[in-house]
């Protein structure tokens, strides 16, 4: 008997897996001020980048791609814009808070007061955190994977409601280096193509 209850705990692990609560989610996002790291985006049709990612809370994020795309993805100052690398254009805008990604930049993330949590579960070595801006499902959804021990967000899902989603894999994710505010000016990065 006291084997087929220890079997039964070892089978069931995940199901009583802890999920890492809102609360301490809010607090984690909140303690991010600067991160740098390695990321791989994989898109709808397959097609995957990589590139490194630079963060700064609030409000600031920069994607650059490797090759063979070296696009360029500037946050900053409430907008967003995709720097194209084959086109002499100027970059494609659009305002943050029109985006997913604006729910974790904010200054203050407090996903329990808020009311936008669609899904809340734990797979055992995760926690996942689906998160929609309950005022505007329009602007799609994003999702959250963090590990459980120690708490670090390694993965997002950003589905835009418009038939794109892209799944965006961070590696090599270093807090609290020193990142320059032009990394973020839009302005700055146009006057440079």
């Amino acid at each position: 008997m006291k084997s087929l209850y220890v079997l039964l705990l070892l089978i069931s692990g995940p199901v009583f897996a802890e999920k890492i609560s809102l609360d301490e989610l809010s607090a984690y996002m909140n303690s991010i001020v600067t991160v740098e790291s390695t990321f791989n985006q994989i898109n709808d049709n397959g097609s995957s980048s990589t590139g490194k990612m630079y963060l700064k809370r609030p409000g600031k994020i920069r994607f650059e791609y490797g090759p063979p795309n070296l696009g360029l993805v500037v946050v900053g100052g409430g907008q967003v814009a995709v720097f194209d690398p084959k086109s002499d254009k100027e970059p494609f805008r659009f305002p943050l808070n029109q985006t997913p990604l604006n729910i974790i930049l904010k200054e203050n993330v407090n996903f329990k007061k808020e009311n936008m949590v669609l899904e809340h579960v734990s797979d055992g070595p995760s926690t996942v955190l689906s998160l929609q801006d309950p005022a505007h499902a329009e602007y799609g959804y994003i999702k959250l994977v963090f590990t459980n021990h120690p708490v670090q967000l390694r993965q997002w899902i950003v589905d835009n409601n418009s038939g794109n989603k892209s799944i965006v894999v961070v590696d090599d994710w270093t807090e609290g280096k020193k990142i320059p505010d032009r990394l973020f000016n839009i302005g700055w990065e146009m006057q440079l193509r």
